[in-house]
């Protein structure tokens, strides 16, 4: 890279964004690109710099330098994973952004692949019998309808995310980042159904137990490991059920570790606030948006 000019040395100072990160012993000031992606962090209780890209030394060193006391050699690149950094990711390519994701891609990938040939939906016509690929396209709608309502909440200072594969062919439908923390959000649908939700079990139409809360607990804990992991920060990960096309739903008033709504009711998350900061939020949202951040979780 060539050398920058004085005046390219401060506008590239003035975009880089400084985070402060308290955890396990360590006080430490991470300097970031504007995507998120860090550049460089400093120990707040030595004054030692570690420089995380070469091409940015300069001005990680001048950026850190207003706000450390006190300033001492800067190590080098390879010495930050030993420090116990947060692991980088490699540069976002259009390949691994998850941003463009439109709501229910994954099973619209799948309907497209593994959908039912002609004589197929033939047959299962003529005999009345419900398909897998029936429950395919109702979760489809279901999505894409949450989807819709979840991406009205830009307007508010959120980030949206849809349908971010996981390992083992699963993947978490919609991801909400914003001022008031993260949401793992899980869409059910079940067009014209009464659904009763408790504590570990929900029931639709009064039928056998369904495991919808238990397993959103758990994506949502899955999604809080992979963000804190990459971010360097406490990320709280709540988790979310929303229903689609009931006609009744009905919450247990002890049930208070997942949040449920029908579609049109998320927009009850717009106003929360005070668990993010703006910074926070675009850095949440670069390590989300990361197709590789999600292929260890």
């Amino acid at each position: 890279m060539a050398a920058l000019s004085l005046r390219e040395r401060r506008g590239l100072v003035e975009k880089l964004k400084v985070t402060r990160w308290k955890r396990y012993g360590h006080d430490r000031l991470y300097v970031n690109l504007p995507d998120g992606t860090a550049v460089g962090w400093a120990d707040c209780k030595t004054g030692e710099i570690t420089v995380l890209c070469s091409e940015y030394r300069d001005a990680v060193i001048t950026t850190l330098a207003q706000h450390l006391p006190s300033v001492a050699d800067p190590t080098s690149p390879t010495e930050a994973t030993a420090a116990g950094g947060p692991p980088l990711l490699p540069p976002l390519t259009p390949d691994d952004d998850l941003a463009p994701n439109p709501p229910g891609t994954a099973l619209r990938d799948l309907l497209a692949n593994s959908g039912p040939s002609l004589r197929q939906r033939a047959v299962a016509w003529v005999l009345r019998r419900p398909t897998e690929w029936d429950s395919w396209r109702k979760g489809l709608a279901g999505e894409r309808r949450v989807g819709d309502e979840l991406n009205r909440l830009g307007r508010q200072g959120w980030r949206v995310l849809h349908s971010i594969p996981l390992p083992r062919e699963v993947d978490i439908d919609h991801l909400l980042i914003g001022p008031g923390g993260v949401f793992s959000i899980n869409t059910k649908h079940h067009h014209k159904k009464a659904v009763w939700v408790g504590d570990d079990a929900v029931k639709v139409n009064h039928g056998k137990p369904e495991p919808y809360v238990r397993k959103s607990r758990a994506e949502a804990r899955r999604v809080e490991r992979v963000l804190e992991r990459h971010c360097g920060f406490a990320v709280p990960v709540e988790p979310v059920l929303v229903f689609v096309g009931v006609t009744d739903l009905k919450v247990v008033v002890t049930q208070l570790k997942v949040r449920v709504y029908q579609e049109r009711e998320v927009a009850a998350l717009a106003p929360l606030s005070g668990v993010l900061t703006a910074d926070q939020v675009e850095q949440v949202y670069s390590v989300a948006r990361h197709r590789q951040a999600w292929q260890a979780a």
